[in-house]
């Protein structure tokens, strides 16, 4: 591992202390799960299909790394066709994803795999009508796969409940967290049965959020990294983007729509780009300022403290500016452009990662600047990956979901008057819906509404530093890890969703 003052790659841990449980192959399941995978036209297991079934058939809680088209869905599909059980009409198992399309293909393969089994698979999320999915959940939803915001909706109308739940699954746990998702899976713990349910984690990454987050659901889980041959916790993510000069700041802005920081520097080689960079973001609407040699020291120390009192999220610098800053918590660093010098990058990705904490670093460059860069990883040691630069399409989903997450949320918490005074506007929204010339006019209300709540980072669970220890230590496979689920509240009193709703 790097010294503490450079910025590290990977933290490679030790093997769990409990001897991890055996692979599975094709041949070892049993004859109705083969049959399964015949129906999905599967020859063989995928590498997360052998290495973590044996802990969803066991019952015993894993945190899995693995990325999207490794076959992690048919790892927690395939032992919930074994383990649920087709006679008891109620909700068995739930599986929450981050998106609509995440949850109809997800749903889409369990449908697959379980055939004509008996189990019932039903998506839930926004966007639809409630009574469809109501009426599935009176008819029998063994399994249920859906967004935490539109779960939660059935839950707090009481058309649904998980008392019966025996396996809970978070898919794409980091993504989750990055579109807005933490308050809802708070609130849904809510709803948990007192006999503890069995939880599962996929997610591409682990940062500090997400194993914060499997704190709060998961007991006492395993770890398996399935991103390499070794187990291990990113600490500081290094990614590059090979962009044109020209298209720089728009690729910046895309990336910052698209990661959603908590906070991040942007550094900038000159003085002339930094002041370029902060008016462009501030264009944008981002809350974001400079600090350059020209700025007094008084000034400077404003912007800085009001960074580390997060009441600013974006601070563009040069090295020299930037030097000596410390920002607790600081989630990613931008570099708009390639360092001068290999010790620069060095000084630059350092601001992130501060105390063990993880980190992302972004570089923008050009195909000259791509060369020089990995002769720093090179020098460094550093695992650089290269990430295709975001396009506008990518940015329009990713706020898409974003935005639908914090209007579900801003809904949910309107009194009886103010769902009365909205409703005023629904035949309106519909005759604007239904007219290609006023498509203009909601996309201006969603900037609106996407401007006011830009500044604002995506909630995040909370850091216990007694507790993250634990967290660390589990992810490392310490069998004596300290973790559990929380408590079971008294639920509050149902609440009103109009079956015509067709919210996000």
């Amino acid at each position: 591992m790097n010294n503490a003052n450079s910025p590290s790659t990977t933290t490679d841990t030790t093997q769990p202390t409990e001897p991890l449980l055996q692979d599975l192959t094709l041949d070892s399941l049993s004859p109705s799960l083969q049959q399964a995978c015949a129906r999905a036209g599967w020859t063989d297991l995928m590498p997360v299909q052998q290495k973590a079934m044996p802990y969803v058939l066991a019952g015993k809680d894993v945190m899995v790394q693995a990325r999207t088209g490794s076959g992690k869905t048919g790892a927690f599909i395939l032992p919930l066709l074994q383990r649920l059980d087709p006679q008891k009409t109620q909700c068995q198992a739930l599986v929450l994803v981050p998106t609509r399309e995440l949850a109809r293909q997800v749903a889409e393969e369990a449908g697959l795999l379980a055939g004509d089994t008996g189990l019932h698979v039903v998506p839930v999320y926004g966007g639809v009508g409630y009574q469809a999915q109501i009426d599935a959940f009176r008819q029998g939803a063994h399994l249920l796969v859906g967004t935490p915001g539109r779960i939660l909706d059935h839950l707090l109308n009481r058309s649904l409940d998980l008392d019966h739940l025996r396996v809970l699954i978070f898919d794409e746990a980091d993504r989750m967290l990055s579109v807005g998702f933490y308050p809802d899976m708070r609130e849904l713990q809510r709803y948990l049965p007192r006999r503890r349910a069995d939880a599962f984690m996929f997610s591409a990454t682990y940062p500090e959020s997400v194993l914060r987050l499997a704190e709060e659901f998961l007991h006492k889980p395993a770890f398996l990294g399935l991103s390499g041959d070794q187990i291990y916790i990113a600490e500081i993510e290094h990614v590059f983007c090979v962009v044109p000069r020209m298209q720089r700041d728009r690729v910046l802005i895309r990336l910052l729509e698209m990661e959603n920081p908590t906070s991040a520097i942007i550094f900038c080689n000159t003085k002339n780009n930094v002041e370029y960079v902060t008016a462009v973001l501030q264009q944008y609407g981002f809350d974001a300022e400079d600090i350059s040699s020209n700025l007094s020291q008084n000034k400077r120390e404003q912007v800085l403290a009001r960074i580390r009192a997060g009441n600013l999220r974006f601070l563009v610098a040069t090295d020299v500016a930037g030097r000596g800053i410390d920002i607790p918590g600081l989630s990613h660093v931008f570099l708009f452009e390639s360092p001068e010098d290999p010790e620069s990058y060095i000084h630059r990705a350092g601001r992130t990662g501060r105390a063990g904490a993880s980190g992302t670093v972004i570089t923008l460059v050009d195909l000259m600047e791509k060369i020089e860069l990995g002769r720093i990883a090179a020098r460094f040691n550093i695992k650089m990956l290269e990430r295709p630069a975001p396009e506008e399409e990518d940015v329009i989903a990713v706020l898409g979901n974003r935005i639908a997450v914090m209007l579900e949320n801003k809904r949910r918490k309107l009194s009886f008057i103010q769902k009365e005074r909205a409703a005023r506007f629904s035949s309106l929204a519909h005759e604007f819906a239904r007219e290609e010339d006023n498509a203009s006019l909601l996309a201006l209300l969603l900037d609106e509404f996407y401007q006011q709540s830009m500044n604002t980072a995506a909630p995040q669970p909370e850091a216990k530093p007694k507790d993250m220890q634990g967290v660390k230590s589990m992810a490392r496979g310490d069998a004596k890890s300290k973790t559990g689920p929380g408590k079971k509240r008294r639920r509050p009193r149902k609440t009103e969703i109009s079956k015509k709703e067709d919210s996000a």
